[in-house]
């Protein structure tokens, strides 16, 4: 049975929002702006993580967002990107050539529990901030992996927008990777 893990990078103060800058947010490209070591030690443990993916699910930007910056790039890294299952929400239909695409529509909730049945391992949602928010509401989300970045924007899209029921999280890992840090929860 396969587990649902929300993998995201966030502010101290919890946006998530346009973390490379290219969206044009105010506030955004806080990503880019840690040292070169800490951006090194993080894609060592971003690349670690995508071996052991055995799919993702993504929301269509985000789907887009990743297509167009690791397609075609050469290297592991990026052909492991390309060679995972990717499913993808979205509600108009969009690009799915970033290698085995499906894309889920009807019932989300139902479509996902199929989902965790069908995949061995662990199923990674990458940034997809309304997609992760959906699947904590739902109480979809078995594991929770953050990066966080040692800036306060003030303002912008929160991972964790509110919910309709308190969620209680244990702590399986905690670590300093440079400046910053990466906390692991189980749901």
């Amino acid at each position: 049975m396969g587990r649902i893990v929300i993998n995201s990078n966030t502010t101290l103060d919890g946006v998530s929002q346009d973390p490379s800058g290219d969206e044009g947010f105010g506030f955004g490209g806080w990503f880019t702006r840690v040292s070169d070591p800490d951006r090194e030690a993080w894609a060592k443990i971003e690349f670690g993580e995508a071996l052991e993916t055995s799919a993702f699910l993504l929301g269509g930007r985000t789907y887009g967002w990743f297509a167009d910056r690791w397609l075609g790039r050469p290297g592991e890294w990026a052909e492991r990107l390309f060679s995972l299952p990717k499913y993808v929400v979205r509600s108009t239909p969009a690009r799915t050539d970033w290698g085995p695409t499906t894309e889920l529509t009807g019932d989300l909730v139902s479509a996902i529990d199929r989902l965790r049945q069908q995949i061995d391992g662990d199923v990674v949602v990458l940034g997809s901030s309304q997609l992760a928010q959906f699947l904590l509401e739902h109480e979809l989300v078995d594991e929770l992996r953050l990066f966080l970045y040692p800036h306060l924007v003030g303002s912008g899209n929160r991972l964790f927008g509110e919910l309709t029921s308190a969620r209680a999280l244990r702590l399986v890992d905690a670590s300093a990777v440079g400046n910053l840090v990466k906390l692991t929860y189980d749901l």
